[in-house]
């Protein structure tokens, strides 16, 4: 029995809201997804564990912020240099090369944590070589995904892979949270390696990925240049990037939540539902918006909506510092989340359809910097903020910033704010 026809439209209307899955009609991208899943959930953990160690060693959230900014300087030219080398060897093979690596590294934190050595000097190191692995890692996955997914499909590209990172990251930090003081950090650490070695056997599958345009190009200093002259001769490419700059460095009070777990919500010292409710938020906003994602991934004004998502982001952010409330908290922060998945999916089209092939690992290179060295330069400010304001001024000062700073790029840029997709 066929149902009504006003029902039937109905459907179809709810179906063409949800997420679209078309790009997983292609192998290549659900092996490359696949990859991206496995590691999701065990990076998240690891994303929680070395902040909660950290402080739990110092009692500071200044540290935290060091712990993190102290890879950025790596991240930077690992991502520069690892957009480079994408460009002109297999991409496959350097990103399995660069998974084998992170994983070794999560491994390494987790015979640290077994051995009883409060070492943040050990830590430091360890993390400087995983995210070092991450730089070369980065440009070659995000300049992957148009080798094998047509442009037309690239902003639902975008959406599927925020939809797993969320899964993940929604995951990953509510079972740290409630998982540290019942196991400990080696086993989550280990849970990482293990993980990410089953993300490389997956990128082992993927089909071969060759360098494109001139034969003979070599990485270096010169290749990386001609990525950065390309990026900021391009007003699009640029005010995108710095649009993302603005959310995260301004506006990401991460490094704070240790603390605020413990000062402000009354959680436990090593971590606790309060905690978990924190890192899990702004995942989970982002998965949501994803999975309501079927009539985003198709609106063409680009530019504009960047840059509502940003100001949104950053109301959102400020209204937290406002609460004391643990669950209102967490609501603003699930809307920030679904604000940050808007930008990314616009922010990622433009960059993928912006730029040639030879060219897109170098440009991912320098958006893989923006992306995460944005959020560790925001961990190192709020953590120094946190100590001299305490953390809810920090935070409500980062999100008033944010939305100044959008609204004078919205005015200074105003061929980004009209940019709209090509049809």
């Amino acid at each position: 029995m066929r149902a009504p026809r006003g029902a039937r439209r109905v459907g179809s209307s709810l179906r063409g809201h949800l997420l679209d899955t078309r790009p997983l009609r292609i192998p290549a991208y659900r092996r490359l997804l696949g990859s991206s899943a496995v590691s999701t959930v065990g990076s998240q953990l690891t994303a929680v564990a070395v902040p909660v160690e950290v402080f739990r060693i110092t009692g500071s959230s200044a540290w935290v912020g060091l712990a993190s900014g102290a890879a950025l300087v790596p991240l930077v030219l690992f991502s520069l240099y690892g957009g480079s080398v994408a460009d002109v060897v297999d991409r496959r093979r350097l990103m399995l090369v660069a998974v084998l690596g992170i994983a070794a590294t999560s491994l390494g934190l987790a015979v640290h944590a077994a051995s009883g050595r409060e070492s943040v000097a050990a830590l430091l190191v360890l993390v400087v070589v995983q995210q070092s692995f991450f730089g070369l890692y980065a440009p070659a996955r995000g300049a992957a995904v148009p080798r094998v997914v047509p442009v037309a499909l690239l902003p639902s590209a975008m959406a599927l892979s925020t939809t797993v990172f969320g899964v993940g990251a929604v995951a990953g930090p509510l079972a740290a949270g409630v998982l540290i003081p019942v196991t400990g950090l080696p086993l989550l650490y280990a849970v990482d390696g293990v993980a990410l070695l089953g993300a490389a056997a997956l990128v082992a599958t993927l089909p071969a990925m060759p360098p494109t345009g001139e034969p003979g190009r070599r990485a270096g200093v010169r290749s990386v240049v001609e990525g950065l002259r390309h990026v900021g001769t391009s007003q699009v490419l640029l005010v995108s990037m710095v649009a993302d700059v603005v959310a995260m460095v301004l506006g990401m009070p991460r490094a704070l939540f240790p603390q605020m777990a413990t000062e402000v919500y009354g959680g436990p010292p090593d971590g606790g539902l309060p905690l978990g409710v924190l890192y899990a938020a702004i995942p989970l906003g982002s998965l949501l918006m994803a999975l309501l994602s079927g009539r985003l991934v198709r609106l063409r004004q680009h530019g504009l909506l960047t840059l509502v998502a940003v100001a949104v982001w950053g109301l959102a952010v400020a209204g937290v510092g406002l609460t004391t409330s643990l669950w209102v908290a967490a609501a603003l922060l699930v809307v920030g989340g679904a604000a940050d998945l808007t930008s990314m999916v616009f922010r990622g089209a433009v960059l993928q359809t912006a730029t040639t092939d030879e060219l897109r690992g170098r440009v991912q290179g320098v958006f893989t910097v923006v992306v995460v060295g944005g959020p560790r330069l925001a961990d190192l400010l709020h953590g120094v903020g946190g100590e001299l304001l305490g953390p809810r001024a920090a935070t409500s000062l980062g999100g008033v910033l944010v939305v100044v700073a959008t609204a004078l790029l919205a005015w200074r840029a105003p061929a980004f704010r009209r940019y709209r997709a090509p049809a």
